[in-house]
C-alpha cells in the first residue's frame, strides 16, 4: 500500500495521492510492512512514531519525501505574539498546556558523564530565521549579553572557538510558574512578530515509542529543532532520528540539524540502566556502564534482535552533543558518505559524550566515507571495539580527530586523512592503522585501571575483560607530517616496546610472577614502511621508514563547500615509498582477544582500495591516495 501525506490533505482522508493524509503520523498508525508513505512539500510539525514494524529487509515500512519535493519535520512551533519589555528584548507567555506532557523549558540538560556545566541549561531553544540561541541564566543577562567559549584543557586540548561569534549577542531566558512559561530573548533589533521564530516543543522528530520497531526506512527529509537530552551510554539514548532498540533501520539522504544534544540514536534503551551514577551517585559510572552490557545480553541483546542499521548520504551538522551516538544498539552497522560538522561547539554544556560520531560496544561497525570537520572530536569509539573498521574517512579542523578509548580490538584504520592538528588519542590496544595520512599529533596512553569487556568474534557474547596494557597496535605505510610546536606526531612514543610476539612473551617469562608480569611489560607492537616528515619521529625498531625532518610538505585541507581538496608537496624520494598491501594475512592476530584482522562476515580482508577507491598495486605509495607524487599535488578528495 502506498500512503500520502500533504499540507491540504485530512485525516479522515483515505490516504491515497488524490486524497493524501494531513499528518505523517496518521499514515504511520496504518502503514504495515511493505508499505511506503509519501510525503509531500512542506513543514510538518510533529514527533512521528512509527506504530508498525516491518518483517525483513524485503518487507520494510518506508518513509520519504516526494522527489524533488521539500519536506521538513520539526520539532518546533512558530511563535508570534511577542511584547517588547525593553531595549531590544521582547517577552512571550505560553500557557503550560500547551506542552502537554513535555516542557523543554523545565527539562534540563542532565545526567552522567556531564562535566563542565556551569550552571542548568534547558533543552529548549530559540530559534531566529533558523538560527538558535544562547540561554542565560538571569534576566539581566539579556541586557548585557556575553557568551564565553568554555574551555577544559585537561579533556579537550586546545580552545575550540564558538561557531559563530555573531551569534554572542542573541540570548534567551525563561521562567516557568504553576500555569505559564515565560520566554524573554534579545532580538538585537529584530521584530520577532515580522521574523520567523520558533521555540523547541518536542523531544525528538521521528522516534517510535515502543522498541522493537524493526526494519524502517527514513528517506528524504529535512529535520530539525528537537529537544533532545543528553544521551550517555549509561541512559536511555534518544535522538531527534532513532531507532530506539531495533533492527535495520536505514536512515539516508536526510538533513538533519539542531538537535539540542544527538541528531542520529542507535543507542540503548531506559531498562539496561537509566543515569544511575547521577541518581543514586553510590558506585562509579564505569562500574554501571559494565552492568549495563550483561544486563543487554540477558535481556536478548544479540545479532538477531539489534542493530545492523544503515546510516548514509545525510548532512548533519549544529548539534549540542552528537552527530552520531550509540552505546550497545550500534552493532553490526554501517555508517558512511554522511557529512558532519559543527558538532558541540555552541558549548553550552560539555562532557565525556561529545563527538561527531559516538559509539560504544561498536561490534562489526563499518565507518567509512564521511567528511567530518569542525566538531569538538571527530569519532570517538569507546568500549568493546572489536571487528570495526575506519576506512576512507575524511578529518579536518576538528579539535580532535579520533579516539579510540578501552578496546582490545581487531580494529582497523585504513586510508583516511587525518588533517587536524590534533589527529589520534589512543588509549586502545589491539588496532591496525595502514596507509592514513596524519597531519596531527598522537597521543598514546595505558589504562590499567579500567577492566572492559571483549566478546567472541562477531558476536555480542562476553569473552573475557581486559585492562588496556598499551601496544599490540600495528601501524604499516602511513604518512606523518609534523608542524613547528606540535609534539608526538609519528609513532615514537612507543620507544621501548618489543617488536615481535616472540619478544614480548620472552621478557614476560623472566618475570616470576603471573598477572603480575603482563602488567609491567608493554605490548609488542608491528610498525614498517611509514614516512615522517616536518619534525614527526619514527618508533626506533622500524626496519624501514623514510624520515626527512627538514621537508615541509606545507600539508593544507581546501575546503570549497561541496568540494573538499588536499594540498601538500612530497620530497622527490616519495615515488620510491611504496608498501605491502596489508590484508588477514599479513596483520599479526590481536593478543588478548586472540582474534585475526576480517570481514564481519569472517572472510579475509584486504586493504585494497585507497581514499578515493582506487585499486592498489604492489607499486602504489604509501599513505591513502594513489595519486599522491613526488612535488606538488592538489587532489579532490570529497564532491
Amino acid at each position: 500500500m502506498d500512503y500520502h501525506v500533504a499540507k491540504n490533505g485530512s485525516d479522515q482522508a483515505t490516504g491515497t495521492i488524490d486524497d493524501p493524509f494531513l499528518t505523517i503520523n496518521k499514515a504511520a498508525s496504518l502503514a504495515i510492512p511493505g508499505d511506503t508513505i509519501t510525503v509531500h512539500e512542506g513543514v510538518y510539525r510533529e514527533w512521528v512514531k512509527p506504530k508498525y514494524k516491518g518483517l525483513s529487509d524485503q518487507r520494510r515500512i518506508t518513509y520519504q519525501a516526494a522527489e524533488g519535493e521539500s519536506v521538513v519535520i520539526k520539532g518546533s512551533e512558530e511563535i508570534k505574539d511577542w511584547q517588547l519589555v525593553e531595549g531590544n528584548v521582547w517577552k512571550v507567555v505560553i500557557p503550560n498546556e500547551f506542552f502537554g506532557d513535555f516542557n523543554p523549558y523545565v527539562e534540563t540538560v542532565f545526567g552522567d558523564w556531564l562535566l563542565t556545566i556551569e550552571e542548568p541549561r534547558h533543552l529548549g531553544d530559540v530559534y531566529l530565521n533558523g538560527m538558535s540561541f544562547y540561554e542565560v541564566s538571569a534576566y539581566e543577562k539579556l541586557l548585557n549579553p556575553e557568551v564565553k567559549t568554555e574551555t577544559n584543557d585537561h579533556w579537550t586540548r586546545q580552545v575550540v572557538p564558538i561557531h559563530n561569534p555573531e551569534q554572542t549577542k542573541y540570548v534567551w531566558y525563561t521562567e516557568v510558574d504553576q500555569d505559564n512559561t515565560t520566554i524573554y530573548a534579545n532580538f538585537h533589533g529584530a521584530d520577532p512578530n515580522e521574523e520567523l521564530v520558533e521555540i523547541n516543543v518536542r523531544r525528538s522528530c521521528f522516534y517510535p515509542e515502543e522498541t522493537g520497531i524493526d526494519y524502517i526506512t527514513v528517506r528524504g527529509f529535512e529535520m530539525a529543532h528537537a529537544a533532545t537530552p543528553w544521551s550517555p551510554p549509561t541512559a536511555d539514548q534518544p535522538g531527534l532520528i532513532g531507532a530506539n532498540w531495533s533492527k535495520g533501520w536505514i536512515i539516508e539522504d536526510n538533513i538533519i540539524h539542531d538537535a539540542k544534544c544527538s541528531a542520529i540514536s542507535i543507542g540503548k534503551e531506559k531498562s539496561t540502566g537509566h543515569h544511575y551514577r547521577t541518581i543514586r551517585r553510590d558506585k562509579p559510572g564505569y562500574q554501571y556502564q559494565l552492568e549495563s552490557v550483561f544486563d543487554a545480553e540477558r535481556k536478548g541483546w544479540s545479532k538477531e534482535t539489534i542493530g545492523s542499521h544503515i546510516i548514509r548520504n545525510n548532512t548533519i551538522y549544529d548539534c549540542g552533543q552528537n552527530g552520531i551516538v550509540g552505546h550497545l544498539g550500534c552493532v553490526f552497522s554501517e555508517i558512511y558518505d554522511n557529512h558532519i560538522y559543527n558538532i558541540a561547539l555552541k558549548r553550552e554544556f560539555y562532557g565525556h559524550e561529545i563527538a561527531g560520531i559516538k559509539l560504544h560496544a561498536a561490534i562489526d561497525v563499518q565507518i567509512h566515507n564521511n567528511r567530518i570537520h569542525d566538531c569538538s572530536l571527530g569519532l570517538w569509539l569507546d568500549w568493546q571495539t572489536q571487528g570495526t573498521r575506519i576506512n576512507q574517512n575524511i578529518f579536518y579542523q576538528n579539535n580532535r580527530d579520533l579516539f579510540v578509548e578501552v578496546s582490545h580490538g581487531p580494529y582497523l584504520v585504513d586510508n583516511n586523512i587525518f588533517g587536524s592538528s590534533y589527529a589520534l588519542d589512543n588509549i586502545a590496544q589491539g588496532g591496525a592503522y595502514v596507509n592514513n595520512l596524519f597531519a596531527g599529533k598522537m597521543v598514546h596512553r595505558k589504562e590499567l585501571d579500567r577492566s572492559t569487556q571483549y566478546h567472541l568474534p562477531h558476536s555480542t557474547k562476553v569473552a573475557g575483560f581486559a585492562l588496556v596494557y598499551g601496544g599490540d597496535d600495528r601501524f604499516y605505510n602511513n604518512i606523518y607530517i609534523g608542524k613547528e610546536g606540535l609534539e608526538g606526531v609519528g609513532t615514537a612514543h612507543y620507544k621501548g616496546y618489543p617488536s615481535s610476539l616472540e619478544k614480548y612473551i620472552e621478557v614476560v617469562h623472566e618475570i616470576h610472577a603471573d598477572h603480575a608480569a603482563f602488567n609491567r611489560v608493554d605490548q609488542p607492537v608491528y610498525i614498517n614502511r611509514n614516512a615522517y616528515l616536518n619534525g614527526a619521529d619514527p618508533y626506533e625498531n622500524e626496519l624501514e621508514n623514510w624520515v626527512d625532518h627538514n621537508f615541509d610538505p606545507k600539508f593544507e585541507i581546501i575546503d570549497k563547500g561541496e568540494e573538499v581538496y588536499l594540498s601538500c608537496e612530497l620530497p622527490e624520494e616519495f615515488n620510491q615509498m611504496t608498501g605491502e598491501i596489508q590484508s588477514t594475512a599479513t596483520l599479526p592476530r590481536v593478543r588478548i582477544v586472540d582474534a585475526q584482522f576480517d570481514q564481519p562476515d569472517g572472510s579475509d580482508v584486504v586493504v585494497e582500495e585507497d581514499l578515493l577507491g582506487e585499486i592498489r598495486t604492489d607499486n602504489s605509495p604509501i599513505g591513502p591516495l594513489n595519486r599522491l607524487t613526488a612535488g606538488k599535488n592538489y587532489i579532490k578528495i570529497w564532491g
